[in-house]
């Protein structure tokens, strides 16, 4: 039996599960405004451990989200991931936020586009097929009413992004799934094991989060 644990924290939601040969067999989230995940992680972490019964010394990988999102949960995942694999000695997997975001749902034809919520009308998203494979690269796209114009067919919409964009996109083609607002650890159990059984690790030592934008710090003007 394969042991992974998965950390997902790219969003609001502080997410942690264990994975045996792809099946989530214990599970943990929280998702609030604050982003508190540097105090949670680590005791969801303890707190998934116990639910499955195992140890750390039991774990054959460590996966994270690896972006794009938030800046901040994106560095905390990593680094905890991090931590642990070379504490362990095990591998590091990295996982695409948006494809665990787009495995949440099910739907027989038409296209998957998760979004990520980047502020004002811009997401990160991509595009996938019904079997949840993407065929476009991921994109910070600024979100009008002529956006996926060139599509055709049903378009099923996932994410605090696409919640935001339900009164610019109106068409009857767009598929609103409210009930799936955030990536979730839940869901990166099939994924992770996948890639472990292909051996697709990543460098714990210079392995970075994707941001897919740049940093940008703003500071609030003084006035006298």
């Amino acid at each position: 039996m394969v042991y992974i644990l998965n950390i997902e924290t790219a969003t609001k939601n502080c997410s942690v599960s264990v994975g045996a040969n792809g099946t989530t067999i214990a599970f943990k989230e929280l998702s609030e405004e604050q982003f508190n995940h540097a105090e949670k992680l680590h005791v969801f972490i303890k707190d998934v451990l116990n639910q499955a019964s195992l140890d750390l010394s039991q774990l054959h990988a460590v996966a994270v989200s690896k972006g794009p999102g938030s800046y901040t949960g994106l560095r905390i995942g990593v680094s905890a991931a991090k931590g642990l694999c070379y504490a362990l000695d095990i591998p590091l997997i990295a996982v695409d936020t948006l494809a665990v975001l787009a495995a949440q749902i099910s739907v027989a034809n038409g296209l998957i586009i998760p979004m990520i919520d980047a502020r004002r009308m811009e997401v990160f998203t991509q595009q996938f097929n019904e079997h949840n494979k993407a065929i476009t690269p991921a994109e910070a796209l600024i979100i009008d009413e002529t956006a996926f114009a060139d599509k055709s067919g049903n378009i099923h919409l996932v994410g605090d992004g696409a919640l935001k964009c339900k009164t610019v996109l109106t068409s009857d083609t767009f598929v609103f799934h409210e009930d799936v607002v955030y990536p979730s650890a839940k869901q990166m159990s099939p994924l992770s094991y996948e890639k472990f059984q292909q051996n697709d690790f990543v460098d714990v030592a210079y392995f970075e989060p994707y941001y897919l934008k740049d940093f940008m710090l703003t500071t609030k003007k003084i006035t006298n």
